[in-house]
């Protein structure tokens, strides 16, 4: 099992490397001038000359991509140019490890202004699971157990009615009603963890229920199918058949093989939830990661969008890396060789 779980970290860590590498080479490799997009409407020759040799961007691709590399392990500074950093010392921007970049526009390093929104998204995107493993997965659990009755049919029912409405609807629809007219919850805004847990917690429903919703209706279908498909088993029916309590056969047979196939999309679902809450934290004026990335999108902001996407493909592929070790704790007959 060890080696197993080394052997997944060094693939892990391979295909980090492919995926910034392909990302480096996607935006910067282009044969558009990055450096044109780094000063908006004011740019001039002159700024735009003086911008490309002050990241790096007038050296040839290889050394750019090395550069980055090396700026994770061990950080860079800004200007890259060592005429520039004679002329302008006072400009020198420092750029501690792991540094993804340098933004122009921001004037600051890609992995600050990352764990400046980090915290935002990692909030919403727990508070959003938990909710929707604890009420998709249970509810799916009873709709398994009452199949064809009355409680089945209505939990499905409504699951199907969550699942066609948009994101967005449901946001506005929550934050008119519930917070503004109804003044059920207070108006979310964020608030960190480390300054009112209460408040924290508080700012965090209206969004993460807005998020967790259509999770919600997918997870009901998915287990109610999984759980249905463990109860028909021949193992399990002998179980029954010789008097185990059903409790027992629920719980220590049918749902460690249900959870299999659960535990592989939570695990992705959460991973992509970090940055693919795009929506809910624009409807709620919450300064996370997929706002940031929009804004990057919208004003061509090339280090920060390489830097999201080499932070969300290095939290999908630790999700990838816990889900295939949960795997043997989940079920006893998967075996690793």
């Amino acid at each position: 099992m060890f080696a197993y779980v080394i052997r997944r970290i060094i693939s892990g860590i391979a295909m980090l490397f492919i995926m910034s590498l392909v990302t480096f080479l996607l935006f910067f490799a282009s044969p558009v001038d990055p450096a044109r997009f780094t000063c908006g409407k004011s740019c001039t020759p002159s700024l735009i000359e003086q911008n490309r040799k002050a990241l790096g961007y007038d050296k040839p691709i290889p050394v750019q991509y090395g550069e980055f590399v090396k700026g994770i392990f061990v950080g860079s500074e800004f200007p890259k140019d060592p005429e520039l950093k004679k002329s302008a010392p006072q400009t020198i921007a420092e750029c501690p490890a792991p540094c993804l970049g340098y933004s122009p526009r921001s004037s600051q390093p890609v992995t600050t202004m990352l764990m400046d929104r980090l915290p935002v998204s990692a909030s919403l995107a727990v508070a959003a699971f938990i909710m929707w493993i604890v009420v998709g997965v249970g509810a799916g659990i009873i709709a398994a157990l009452n199949k064809g009755k009355f409680l089945d049919k209505a939990i499905v029912g409504t699951a199907l009615v969550f699942y066609a409405f948009p994101t967005f609807f449901i946001g506005l629809f929550l934050y008119k009603f519930l917070a503004l007219k109804w003044q059920v919850t207070p108006v979310p805004t964020y608030t960190p963890l480390t300054e009112n847990p209460a408040a924290w917690l508080m700012g965090l429903f209206l969004p993460a229920l807005t998020l967790a919703i259509f999770y919600i209706a997918g997870y009901i279908r998915v287990t109610r199918a999984f759980v249905l498909e463990s109860l028909s088993e021949d193992y399990l029916r002998t179980a029954r058949a010789k008097g185990l309590a059903p409790r027992k056969v629920l719980f220590k047979h049918t749902m460690r093989a249900a959870l299999t196939p659960l535990v592989t999309i939570a695990g992705l679902d959460f991973a992509g939830l970090l940055g693919g809450a795009i929506i809910t934290e624009r409807v709620f004026n919450y300064d996370g990661l997929g706002k940031l990335a929009v804004q990057a999108a919208t004003t061509f902001d090339l280090p920060v969008t390489v830097g999201i996407v080499v932070l969300l493909a290095a939290f999908i592929i630790v999700a990838n890396i816990i889900v295939d070790v949960l795997y043997a704790v989940i079920d006893p007959r998967v075996k690793y060789a």
